[in-house]
């Protein structure tokens, strides 16, 4: 038997995981979350379940302790995207020579 990759993660994220060519589930409310949870486990199909780390951290208590013990399928937290203001080119240009020459630079 094959088993699959399903991904359970935020609407904003899904669109990512579309364009790879996996089919997410979303989950915005804690009582949604848990539920779509409890149905992929007990899915025989599926083998690995992705699941953003924010929703993994909202996890009931005892929902955890059973994603954390179960040996199938493996529920996976992954890291979700991170919106940070884009650096100054300026900045951009110092960061780029810091990698390049080891250290720092002051440009005046």
């Amino acid at each position: 038997m094959s088993h699959g990759v399903r991904v359970l993660c935020r609407p904003a994220t899904a669109s990512g995981f579309a364009l790879a060519g996996l089919v997410a589930e979303t989950a915005d409310e804690d009582a949604v979350l848990d539920a779509s949870l409890r149905a992929l486990m007990q899915r025989p199909e599926v083998g690995v379940v992705l699941l953003e780390e924010s929703l993994y951290r909202t996890l009931a208590p005892d929902l955890r302790t059973v994603v954390d013990r179960v040996a199938q399928p493996i529920v996976v937290p992954f890291p979700g995207p991170a919106w940070r203001a884009a650096l100054s080119a300026e900045e951009q240009v110092v960061e780029l020579l810091r990698r390049a020459i080891g250290y720092r630079v002051r440009l005046r």
